[in-house]
């Protein structure tokens, strides 16, 4: 039976839902594709756990949260972190799901290049290093050979990275627009819904979880400009970082603004647009009905082709199983290429 021995590096809700995945899934990997995933190494910020035979996810995710780090899983946690874990055991693929940093794209970048150095292949849901060097990051991967996936850095398991280079493969893409942040669209619909203003919605949203203590990225358009230039790189074939995108946020937006555009059948949605002349994030009119009238968290993004006239795609942009379904697909296609 051959194995593909993994390292997940980032154990916050994503990388415990690539964990929760992997224990679902892994006897359905194993017979369909005989190949055994088997989990090495697991690392949080500062401690690990590592084991050459493999450890058991679902204790990864009770030792995390039962103690606060990985260094309280079962005689096999320890003090080791960051780079050290890749050089501590054996691996074939690293799994990477650190935070976004979209000042230095680290640690993911650090991380990426040193996997690609060892001659490993990694899936990433990280936004950041793809954000500020994507044409380098790939073109790394390249050079060493290995294979780099990025399908869950875009509007989590919502699918359009896979989707259109493989399902719309004969298709020229002229342009992309979407709703590609979950935590905006939820304020913006509650707003819509309930005509509360910006700031009491927002602090709803921070104590369901939906928004971040600190909701700067989401809210003011960062999340959604990393996707667009992803997006714009990896199925247009522009050459974009995110400094090439012009962003405007919704913290401005007022419930009265939204009773407005209500009034004259519309809603007021954060749109990225996506195109060879246009890289843009801002607040915009859309109709009531249309396929931008989505509530809560839910992603979606309308691809225009040559070929097939519109496509539109629908999924959930965020959440910790959901996200990881996305990245556990990315393994599989690297299973069927490489195993």
């Amino acid at each position: 039976m051959k194995e593909c021995r993994i390292i997940i590096m980032g154990f916050g809700s994503v990388g415990q839902g690539i964990a929760q995945a992997i224990a679902l899934k892994k006897a359905m990997i194993k017979n369909k594709y005989g190949v055994e995933l088997k989990v090495v190494a697991a690392a949080d910020s500062s401690t690990s756990a590592i084991n050459q035979d493999g450890l058991d996810e679902m204790l990864l995710i009770h030792s995390k949260n039962s103690g606060g780090d990985l260094s309280n899983y079962p005689n096999d946690g320890t003090e080791i972190s960051g780079l050290d874990v890749l050089d501590a055991v054996e691996y074939d693929l690293l799994m990477e799901a650190t935070p976004t940093n979209i000042s230095t794209a680290e640690p993911a970048l650090s991380l990426t290049y040193k996997a690609f150095d060892q001659g490993k292949d990694v899936v990433t849901s990280n936004k950041g290093h793809l954000a500020l060097k994507f044409k380098q990051v790939v073109g790394a991967a390249e050079d060493k050979g290995v294979e780099f996936r990025y399908e869950a850095s875009v509007g989590g398991a919502m699918p359009i990275i896979n989707f259109t280079r493989e399902t719309l493969s004969s298709c020229g893409i002229e342009s992309i627009t979407g709703i590609l942040n979950g935590t905006t669209n939820y304020i913006l619909s509650r707003m819509s819904s309930e005509g509360s203003p910006y700031d009491i919605t927002l602090k709803e949203s921070q104590e369901l979880g939906i928004a971040e203590t600190d909701p700067t990225q989401d809210v003011e358009g960062i999340d959604a400009a990393c996707k667009t230039v992803i997006l714009a790189n990896s199925l247009l074939g522009v050459d974009a970082t995110y400094d090439d995108v012009e962003v405007e946020g919704i913290s401005n937006i007022t419930s009265e603004a939204i009773e407005l555009a209500g009034k004259d059948g519309y809603l007021i949605k954060l749109i990225a647009e996506v195109s060879k002349d246009t890289l843009k994030v801002s607040p915009r009119l859309v109709k009531k009905g249309s396929a931008y009238d989505l509530s809560g968290t839910l992603n979606m993004a309308n691809i225009k082709t040559d070929l097939a006239g519109d496509v539109t795609v629908m999924g959930l942009g965020a959440g910790s199983l959901e996200t990881a379904s996305a990245m556990l697909t990315d393994v599989i296609s690297i299973l069927k290429l490489k195993y």
